[in-house]
């Protein structure tokens, strides 16, 4: 299944809105996706994952080092609309302690979402 990425701007924040899965053949392009709004500024980053079914390990990979990369410039990357097979992927991992999760893109929007200090890589 091919992956699509959309980017849109809103209340000055940017959101990329997932569609498909993320797997060994695909995260290439999110990490592209990705790579490509920090490098144009974006620092302020929700992905929404609602229409991702699956995601595996290298597409877990792609999403902490692209938190990594924003962190170290100061901004942020949070993730909303996950689905429960999903989640339990970041449960498992520890990786929910990492992230920011939210249950929606609008609820990302009303957080505060500049990291802590216990959340900072």
């Amino acid at each position: 299944m091919d992956l699509t990425v959309t980017r849109r701007q809103r209340d000055g924040r940017t959101i990329l809105h997932l569609a498909g899965e993320v797997d060994v053949a695909t995260a290439p392009k999110l990490r592209d996706e990705l790579g490509r709004a920090i490098s144009e500024g974006s620092l302020d980053l929700i992905v929404d994952l609602s229409d991702v079914p699956f995601l595996d390990s290298t597409g877990l990979g792609v999403l902490v080092g692209r938190l990594k990369a924003v962190r170290l410039q100061g901004g942020d990357l949070v993730l909303a609309a996950l689905q429960d097979r999903t989640l339990r992927n970041f449960h498992i991992t520890g990786l929910d302690r990492v992230f920011r999760l939210y249950d929606s893109v609008d609820d990302a929007l009303a957080a505060d979402t500049q990291p802590d200090a216990a959340s900072s890589m």
